[in-house]
């Protein structure tokens, strides 16, 4: 019940911050599982095991194999369409908007590699209707890049270019991290992947006579 606040009560709260744990812990011993494993191998029990809880606990969250594995892959873009948005709402200049949405992305990808990895091997199960609302998703994920490039377009900080493309471009940086993590790991730091990322970017980006103004963001590259 809520209260006349329409706020939750103190128990309610705890209740549900608790509900959240362990569908989290859930989500993540699947991804682990399935990534390795691919999800036909992998038995609710085994994830049951994985997170150290009993198999009826999963099932009073999810009904089956399929809807666990929708969980893991939305919950990726839940987490990107909540940290994003909220690393750049206090940001008013568009290139320096990007940056931030971009660290997001890789910050978000770097915490949940296995469920993006597994985003990628195991879209291909989800029936019709799931894999377009998940398609729809990440295209909503990618919004705060491309409106960052197009207000920059705008202001003329950028070169002429197709920034939904340029925008998904970005995206796709930010799950090589995941997808390409067996190489980088040996090779840089995630702080180190992030500065380089955004560099790289926007020295591609940006029109010659606004790059002093970032100089910071593309130190790596000066």
């Amino acid at each position: 019940m809520e209260s006349d606040t329409g706020t939750m009560q103190p128990a309610q709260a705890a209740q549900a911050a608790r509900t959240q744990v362990r569908i989290r812990q859930l989500l993540d011993a699947a991804a682990r599982l399935m990534t390795t494993s691919g999800s036909q191998s992998v038995s609710m029990q085994a994830v049951a095991d994985e997170a150290n809880v009993s198999v009826g606990l999963i099932y009073r969250y999810f009904s089956s194999k399929q809807q666990l594995v929708n969980a893991v892959i939305v919950g990726v873009l839940d987490d990107m369409a909540v940290h994003v948005p909220a690393a750049t709402a206090q940001v008013d200049d568009p290139i320096r908007r990007l940056a931030s949405a971009l660290e997001a992305f890789i910050r978000v990808v770097d915490d949940q590699r296995a469920a993006v990895l597994l985003t990628y091997r195991e879209s291909h199960t989800l029936d019709a209707e799931g894999l377009q609302a998940i398609k729809d998703a990440e295209i909503r994920t990618a919004q705060p890049l491309v409106t960052a490039l197009r207000e920059a377009n705008e202001q003329g900080m950028i070169r002429p270019m197709n920034v939904s493309v340029f925008g998904y471009d970005l995206l796709m940086m930010a799950h090589t991290w995941a997808l390409k993590h067996w190489y980088f790991k040996n090779r840089t730091t995630l702080d180190d992947y992030i500065a380089d990322q955004i560099a790289i970017a926007l020295s591609a980006a940006l029109r010659p006579e606004h790059r002093q103004n970032y100089t910071d963001l593309l130190s790596d590259l000066t």
